[in-house]
């Protein structure tokens, strides 16, 4: 094994260290004493070979090898050093300790491990389930400089059992820092937190955010031993971000510990220069904020009622400019264009924030990224953040759009500006696109006018993570607005020396990292096939129940597949195919004589009670469920599409075939 002369000292330690712990001196001083006695009757003397042989047939080679689970493809990857080798998940629950094999000795890393939860007063009347039972869960999701990891779901109780481990790299992000081992000083200076996120999920499979919350965990560099035990407060979300939801015990140990720890004054020092300093760069963007406000209500008095929002809460009720949400963000192979990337947007549900009381109205909440991919919902300008953030890493010019839509009704999208001038419209929550051409209303009556095809009524402004620009035209109804953002006369703009002070990344230590987006754990085929056998079982009790006997055509449910894929495709792409090749099939099972009949329906969940009442809700689909007649045949097909973040596309198409009767 070739290791770089920086590490090599710090393998060697680490081996010595473990030979020292299994005692191998004493072994070997055994092993040449029987050696020793097995040939005093042999003329020839004991060599070295003699000696290494009677070290292998007595195991002890092969133990210690074993133990320091030195294999050819581990040292491969220590020699490579990779700065791009993922942190491993590590917990044995027999043990319950990290498992040393899979701790790189060459770099820095960080061992969080959730020991359990308690306090959480909302489950303190709920029954323990017993086994087999379907009740709610918790599931903690954790993120921390690119690595992202979530703990088994564990029944909702007041203490909860989650007990977990979690093996996190710590290096700096600079070029060639990926393989080094991290010193106490560059620790100390990375600011980024470890993000945990709560997630409750019902039984019906409805999910609701807990807890969101943000550990710093540089504290663990002022302890001796390197380990530590801490009680994390997670506070609830939203309008109950000031009441605790709940307390998580949390150990912390750093491998290997540091041989000269931080002074505890010293961190917190650090921690204080960092909340001053970002405090001050918040202060200043505030005050500009307010000068820049003051000037654009000067243009036209008017403008006092524009949708112009420069500020926006998250789910922790902590103010950030709303530019802060934005990021560029690359889903690497997940997603192969932008129309995909809008397609698994619109898959994540559409729910407001909610709300105690009727007679609140809305509250508006714009979720951090982590807790709105978690939970898998969230409200539009949820959806529209997420989806700029996708297109800008497709190298696009995106922006999102705040105004309203039919009657007034506050709402955000995005918009793209191509390189020939065009503007198009994404609605986030349909992946719709629309092309805008603007009304002009200097041009004479006879000239024919282009028909706005979009939802949306008026635009107050548009920003993304470099840009905020204000909607300075004597209008601003889409339709006649003119998205020249060039022009300081139609739209006015921030400064941007001003937004990148608090919005660019690093520059502020309160926003929250971006973190990347995780492929489906999901396998489609066996999600379908699930499915699939669920509703034919529902189809038929609800059949048993009108005493219909029910009687499955198999064929013409695998016909039904090519539907759904054309169904899917044309979500994505906007282009229609394949449903020649279907209607050319149906016609060709079904008999001369006989009627067919499809219902295609979509959801955004896999809970087969709930799409089958869903979908007797339509006269259409009870009339196929229900059919009676001569020579009667059902069939069903699911399709589940599967994206990232286990987002799903989930298509059912209810169809039958019966013998005409005149």
């Amino acid at each position: 094994m070739t290791l770089p002369a920086v590490k090599a000292p710090e393998l060697k330690q680490i081996i010595h260290n473990h030979l020292l712990k299994i005692n191998i001196q004493g072994k070997i001083r055994e092993v040449v004493a029987e050696t020793v006695r097995d040939d005093t009757c042999k003329s020839n003397p004991l060599s070295e070979g003699d000696f290494l042989l009677a070290l292998q047939r007595r195991g002890i080679v092969d133990s210690v090898m074993k133990d320091l689970h030195l294999s050819q493809q581990r040292a491969a990857e220590v020699d490579a050093h990779s700065p791009s080798m993922p942190a491993t998940y590590l917990f044995n629950h027999d043990e319950m300790r990290p498992r040393k094999a899979n701790i790189d000795p060459c770099r820095r890393q960080l061992f969080l491990q959730i020991q359990g939860g308690k306090a959480f007063l909302e489950h303190l009347q709920e029954p323990e389930p017993l086994p087999g039972q379907v009740c709610s869960t918790f599931t903690l999701h954790l993120h921390f400089r690119n690595q992202r990891f979530r703990s088994k779901p564990v029944p909702c109780a007041c203490e909860p059992d989650i007990n977990e481990g979690y093996l996190l790299d710590v290096h700096k992000d600079d070029l060639g820092e990926g393989g080094r081992m991290a010193d106490g000083t560059t620790m100390l200076s990375i600011c980024d937190p470890i993000h945990l996120v709560l997630i409750k999920t019902d039984t019906s499979s409805e999910t609701t955010l807990v807890s969101s919350h943000f550990l710093d965990w540089r504290t663990i560099l002022s302890s001796t031993s390197g380990k530590m035990c801490i009680a994390v407060e997670m506070m609830g979300v939203g309008s109950e971000c000031k009441v605790p939801a709940g307390i998580l015990t949390l150990g912390i140990e750093l491998y290997p510990p540091l041989t000269q720890n931080i002074s505890p004054d010293i961190i917190s020092t650090q921690q204080s220069l960092e909340r001053q300093r970002t405090a001050e760069k918040e202060r200043l963007f505030l005050m500009y904020a307010k000068q820049w406000w003051r000037e654009f209500l000067e243009i036209r008095p008017t403008h006092q009622s524009k949708m112009v929002k420069i500020f926006a809460q998250d789910e922790n009720g902590v103010n950030r400019p709303v530019c802060s949400y934005v990021r560029v963000l690359r889903a690497g192979r997940l997603l192969e264009n932008p129309r995909q990337a809008a397609r698994f947007v619109s898959l994540l549900a559409h729910e407001r924030a909610p709300v105690v009381g009727s007679g609140a109205g809305k509250h508006e909440q714009w979720c951090t990224l982590l807790a709105f991919v978690c939970r898998g919902k969230g409200d539009c300008e949820d959806h529209a953040t997420l989806l700029c953030s996708l297109l800008l890493g497709f190298g696009m010019d995106a922006y999102v759009c705040v105004g309203t839509k039919a009657k007034g009704v506050p709402h955000t999208w995005v918009l793209t500006r191509g390189t020939d001038g065009s503007v198009t419209f994404w609605e986030s929550l349909t992946a719709h696109r629309y092309l805008h051409q603007a009304i002009d209303p200097d041009a004479p009556p006879l000239v024919q006018q282009p028909k706005p095809s979009h939802p949306y009524c008026t635009v107050g402004c548009v920003f993304n993570h470099q840009s905020f620009l204000a909607n300075c035209q004597p209008s601003d109804a889409v339709e006649l607005c003119v998205f020249d953002f060039q022009n300081q006369s139609r739209w006015k703009a921030m400064s941007d020396d001003a937004l990148k002070s608090v919005c660019s990344p690093g520059s502020n230590t309160s926003l929250p990292p971006v973190p990347p987006l995780t492929a489906p754990t999901l396998d489609p085929a066996a999600v379908s096939n699930q499915l699939e056998l669920e509703l034919r079982y529902l189809i038929s009790e609800h059949r048993k129940d009108l005493d219909l006997a029910t009687v499955w055509d198999d064929h013409l449910s695998y016909l039904l597949s090519s539907a759904l894929s054309a169904y899917e495709l044309e979500r994505c792409t906007g282009v229609s195919c394949g449903n020649e090749e279907f209607q050319d099939a149906v016609r060709r099972a079904v008999p001369d004589g006989h009627t067919f009949k499809g219902f295609p329906i979509h959801f955004l969940h896999r809970n087969a009670r709930r799409a089958f009442a869903t979908s007797l809700r339509s006269p259409c689909c009870d009339e196929i469920v229900c059919c009676r007649g001569d020579h009667v045949r059902l069939a069903l097909r699911v399709r589940v599409f599967v994206y990232p973040e286990n987002a799903c596309a989930v298509w059912i198409m209810f169809a039958c075939k019966y013998r005409s009767v005149l």
